[in-house]
């Protein structure tokens, strides 16, 4: 399989792209899907999320102390 960043990947291989997907090869062509959980159920007035590319996850804190973290009632992905 060819990915959108043109390396070649074998048949039944999976690997994680730099955005954070899983993919996976298969003879059929190329799956793709996210790795993370997004939050969707949280004050949005006091709070904001903000992804790490490098853990490939959200976190949701204050907007006004980053240190400080929301509560999410809900996450998709």
């Amino acid at each position: 399989c060819l990915d959108e960043e043109g390396k070649v990947h074998e048949f039944d291989s999976s690997w994680r792209t730099e955005d954070c997907n899983d993919c996976s090869c298969s003879k059929t062509g190329i799956g793709c899907c996210t790795s993370y959980m997004r939050p969707v159920d949280y004050d949005e007035e006091k709070c904001e999320s903000i992804f790490n590319k490098e853990t490939c996850s959200y976190r949701v804190v204050e907007k006004d102390d980053h240190s400080k973290e929301c509560p999410v009632h809900s996450w998709v992905g």
